[in-house]
């Protein structure tokens, strides 16, 4: 395969990139598009796309070193004009979502006003929703007919996985029972607790006095800021599945600071 010599960091604002902002679809949003497709007993499925950033158009003129093992004898010192993104790049993430998203409106799908990661098929009677997160995707159609004829559509553009029934999306483990679907972050909780050095501790109830204010002088900094800011962060997400955590996740969160 040929290896391509990207360095992103040299790219230069207004020269050969402008805006590097792609949306993803927020949490809430997936649960609102789950809670519909139980309430309407609609197949939902998930969806993986290979090498996405692969797939975007340039608008900017970007230049690369001929890629390893492919130079030109004659003209060594030449360069290519990139036509498609490569990872790396920093509009990569934007030209993938601008590429699919202008190929789902051709399937004609419509990006919502309040998340631009979801998008809705509606014809007649024909109704589906597509949420988007970079390269992973999650698709409900109003009839398993429906979600096969969008599903054959996208793996005819693009190299797209269809991974089954969702049962697990961004470390969010999946369970379709019959009243509904049960959300889970066990795994990732574990994984959590292990990075912590806590995985064998007992669980006990902490009860917090939601009056207490910490001074900032009180007590000494943890030895390691990086590594209790990755923590910190990495519990906002938990509290994805498991509001209960949502004020003690705030606590910590007031002292990122120091």
């Amino acid at each position: 395969k040929a290896r391509w010599v990207v360095r992103g960091f040299r790219q230069h604002a207004g020269v050969d990139f402008t805006d590097t902002f792609a949306p993803v679809v927020k949490p809430g949003m997936i649960r609102a598009v789950l809670q519909l497709a139980v309430s309407r007993a609609w197949p939902v499925h998930q969806m993986d796309v290979s090498n996405a950033f692969l797939h975007g158009h340039l608008s900017e003129q970007v230049f690369c070193q001929q890629p390893t093992g492919f130079v030109d004898a004659a003209q060594p010192d030449h360069v290519c004009l990139l036509s498609l993104s490569l990872y790396g790049l920093k509009q990569a993430p934007r030209a993938w979502y601008q590429r699919i998203a202008g190929f789902l409106q051709q399937l004609g799908f419509r990006a919502t006003r309040s998340d631009a990661s979801q998008f809705v098929y509606h014809q007649a009677s024909a109704t589906a929703y597509l949420l988007l997160y970079v390269d992973d995707i999650i698709l409900t159609a109003s009839s398993p007919e429906l979600l096969r004829q969008h599903t054959a559509r996208l793996s005819a553009e693009f190299a797209i996985k269809d991974l089954g029934p969702l049962h697990y999306f961004l470390g969010i483990e999946v369970v379709r029972r019959a009243d509904g679907f049960f959300l889970h972050q066990q795994q990732y909780a574990q994984d959590l607790l292990e990075r912590a050095g806590m995985l064998n501790c007992k669980p006990v109830p902490t009860p917090i006095d939601t009056k207490a204010k910490v001074s900032a002088l009180d007590g000494s900094p943890a030895p390691d800021a990086a590594f209790y800011c990755s923590i910190v962060g990495a519990l906002q997400y938990l509290i994805v599945t498991r509001p209960d955590l949502q004020y003690a996740v705030q606590q910590v969160c007031l002292h990122m600071h120091d």
